[in-house]
């Protein structure tokens, strides 16, 4: 199998050279980094964002294998090992195939800076490094009945202490997620494999986590290791543990609350200051409004 080779470690930005080059594009005068950024002309985010600091996105996550406190993926992870790994695709494909990571490697990558907006209205704005969903899934050839994709994470109760620990209010392991096929293949959809221009450490997802810029972060699912395309909605971990507070699609919407919160606006993770978290006011899809189309005549109140 023959891959296009893709950018090497030394030739991915820093954060140091990411905030000057902000710097420099804004005092240029230009109202978007995006076709800067990346390798291809999808929209990152708007200059006004400030990136989230690296210790605070390696620091503060959501991945309850390792524990149920934002600061348990970090203090936990050092037992799990990315490396060897394997992603499965199946399902419904003429291709069946399973990649490891030099596999992986191998497909073109590109950096692209994405809003992150979590559920419980906290939100990071993070580079990532990575390829599209769908220069993935066409490896496997999806046949005419792929209608949707099934993801699911590591399973290894050895190198995710939490995972022994069996259900937490219906919340049980392990973790999985779906999306619809055209949700899957709109070119915002990203694998990623790395931030800030360095492989994803255990608690940001390593090696392969899903980021879906328009969607609520839960629905980003880490640590990877099975991808299948299905004629039927699969079902999905926070769905299945509370129906009533996290839809199959879980879009952003600052117009739909939570039924413990609202969903209006949200706090800046890495501007803490005396007075606290600066806030900002959400915005539909997160502001990425071009996704808008995949939802032409649904109601997002009811498919939330």
């Amino acid at each position: 199998m023959k891959f296009q080779t893709g950018l090497k470690e030394k030739d991915v930005t820093s954060e140091e050279i990411f905030k000057d080059r902000r710097n420099i594009l804004k005092g240029l005068g230009f109202v978007g980094a995006s076709l800067l950024l990346s390798q291809v002309p999808v929209k990152a985010e708007s200059l006004s964002d400030e990136l989230t600091p690296e210790n605070k996105i390696t620091g503060y996550n959501n991945f309850y294998e390792f524990g149920w406190d934002k600061s348990d993926p970090a203090r936990y992870q050092n037992r799990f090992k990315s490396d060897p790994w394997q992603v499965v695709i199946d399902g419904e494909v003429n291709a069946p195939i399973t990649l490891d990571l030099d596999d992986l490697n191998k497909i073109a990558q590109e950096e692209r800076i994405y809003r992150f907006r979590c559920v419980e209205a906290w939100s990071m704005v993070i580079p990532w490094l990575g390829f599209p969903l769908s220069a993935l899934l066409k490896l496997a050839d999806p046949t005419s009945e792929a209608r949707y994709v099934a993801f699911e994470t590591l399973y290894d109760p050895a190198q995710f202490p939490n995972q022994g620990g069996g259900s937490f209010g219906g919340f049980s392991f392990p973790y999985v997620e779906g999306l619809t096929i055209e949700e899957a293949m709109h070119p915002l959809t990203f694998m990623s494999m790395g931030l800030y221009g360095k492989k994803l450490l255990p608690q940001n997802g390593a090696p392969l986590r899903l980021v879906v810029p328009w969607k609520y972060g839960f629905k980003s699912i880490k640590s990877i290791v099975k991808i299948t395309l299905t004629k039927h909605q699969p079902r999905t971990t926070w769905n299945m543990s509370a129906p009533h507070e996290y839809g199959f699609y879980a879009n952003v919407n600052p117009n739909v609350s939570h039924p413990r919160w609202s969903q209006a606006s949200e706090r800046i993770i890495g501007t803490e200051g005396l007075f606290g978290a600066k806030r900002r006011n959400t915005e539909l899809f997160n502001g990425y409004s071009e996704v808008a189309s995949l939802y032409t005549g649904m109601d997002l109140k009811k498919n939330y």
